[in-house]
């Protein structure tokens, strides 16, 4: 899946205007290890299909990322690529 950003956007040197989610082939083994790393920054969302965090974290290691690239994502973009996450968990 193909996100298109709003405008291009630099991080640690390097110019993006869209990410790729490779979000299907992600495992089981990638969601169980957002959980851990949510928890483990002492997040422990209900559901946390529903967290922009755990989202956050499945969007870097589908787009091959850091997550603290997909956290200083423009607001608009970060919605746009953390939904793109969400609708895919809840299909």
């Amino acid at each position: 899946m193909k996100i298109t950003l709003s405008k291009p956007f630099s991080y640690e040197g390097k110019e993006y205007e869209d990410l790729t989610l490779d979000i299907e082939s992600m495992t089981g083994e990638d969601l169980e290890a957002a959980e851990r790393l949510i928890k483990a920054a002492g997040d422990a969302p209900v559901v946390p299909e529903l967290s922009k965090a755990y989202q956050a974290i499945l969007a870097a290691r589908a787009a091959k990322v850091p997550v603290e690239m997909i956290r200083a994502l423009p607001a608009r973009d970060y919605s746009k690529v953390t939904m793109a996450i969400g609708n895919f968990l809840m299909q």
